[in-house]
């Protein structure tokens, strides 16, 4: 007698048997129903794959349209003072072994303002904006030249004079470059605001510093009208005669080659020679461009601009007989209420001669207390600006 147990397995596993078969024949059937009907399970594969796919492609679009839109923000065509514009050196002109002048084209579109950012610019005072030098990623602010005539208005061309410093990598750079190199220009940012009522300016300038002066010419003598007659009076220093070549003082000073400021490489070097100056101011082939621009700018305010030269190289100074000549004079003609300016802009140690140095707090570049030459001569009729 067998017993119950094998009976028992045999009736179950003919049983699974039965069961597995049943379950072979729905597993067929769900397979061969795939082909014309999708499952509950493969419907959200596929919808989920959907959304993914439209994911990335909007990504992608919102990536692209970023990108886009920073590469409109890094080059505008409009200069500004947040962000740097990309400018085309056309010409670089020399005007002595040391300096050139440069013409700087910004990228033309319907869209920029320039010429609006100029106005408001010349109308406030003295402005400067930065020049990039992109290996190194510094930058130098430059003083723009004002344009000579009123034919260049709608000239959005800016010029300046910058001289080749051996020791300065964005002027070397600049030096370097070629016609056509794009340059990055950040601006504009006002050095100094020429108040309204403004009648009079003496102008301090060494070296490169003649370039705010111009400034400050132009600024002020658009002013003129019947009743305002404003005026300005520059005093020049320079190395070599070859900067201001052309340029004759309107006044010869008796102190005219009193002690002065010395340039650093002039110190134990100073000739005793003094080229004498014609009586009458004149213009020959030779003239510096920047005695040009002196003299277009005398020619269209006459008796409002006067100039004097002072070279180291002929040991001529600016001292304080060289200043208190004219501010006598200035005080003696103007009314109380009128407001005079001392504008000081040139290197490092020579506005520190003339009216002592410029201070750092607070990461700013400030003023500084009054000290120099100009504190020595008791001007309190004068305001003093350091630029």
């Amino acid at each position: 007698m067998k017993p119950k147990f094998r009976a028992q397995g045999f009736y179950y596993s003919q049983n699974a048997c039965s069961a597995a078969a049943r379950s072979l024949i729905r597993t067929q059937r769900r397979h061969a129903s795939t082909s014309t009907e999708p499952s509950p399970s493969s419907s959200f594969g596929q919808r989920r794959w959907l959304r993914l796919t439209l994911i990335t492609l909007t990504a992608t679009g919102v990536g692209l349209y970023v990108r886009w839109s920073q590469d409109s923000l890094s080059s505008p065509t409009t200069l500004s003072p947040t962000r740097f514009t990309q400018y085309e050196l056309v010409s670089r002109e020399s005007i002595s072994s040391t300096g050139s002048l440069f013409t700087l084209k910004p990228p033309k579109s319907d869209g920029s303002h320039n010429l609006e950012v100029y106005k408001d610019a010349w109308e406030t005072g003295v402005w400067s904006v930065m020049f990039k030098q992109p290996q190194l990623q510094i930058g130098r602010d430059y003083t723009p030249l004002p344009p000579v005539s009123s034919d260049q208005d709608a000239d959005e061309c800016l010029r300046f004079f910058i001289r080749k410093d051996p020791f300065g990598e964005v002027s070397r750079y600049l030096h370097s470059i070629k016609i056509g190199t794009p340059i990055e220009v950040r601006g504009p940012r006002i050095e100094c605001q020429i108040p309204p009522e403004t009648q009079t300016i003496l102008f301090i300038a060494g070296g490169t510093g003649i370039a705010p002066a111009l400034q400050a010419g132009h600024t002020l003598l658009r002013r003129t009208d019947e009743n305002n007659r404003p005026r300005i009076h520059i005093l020049w220093a320079t190395r070599q005669r070859e900067d201001c070549r052309g340029g004759y003082s309107d006044h010869t000073t008796t102190a005219s080659n009193e002690a002065g400021w010395l340039w650093p490489s002039q110190l134990f070097n100073r000739s005793k020679h003094r080229a004498a100056a014609p009586a009458e101011s004149k213009i020959d082939v030779g003239t510096s461009i920047v005695v040009k621009d002196l003299e277009a700018l005398k020619a269209q305010y006459p008796g409002q601009v006067t100039v004097e030269y002072f070279v180291d190289e002929e040991s001529t100074f600016i001292g304080k007989r060289s200043i208190l000549d004219f501010t006598n004079s200035a005080v003696s003609s103007d009314e109380q209420h009128k407001r005079n300016m001392i504008l000081v802009s040139g290197p490092e140690g020579f506005i520190s001669y003339m009216a002592g140095p410029k201070q750092w707090a607070q990461g700013m570049e400030l003023q500084g207390p009054l000290q120099g030459l100009i504190k020595e001569l008791n001007l309190h009729e004068w305001t003093v600006w350091k630029l």
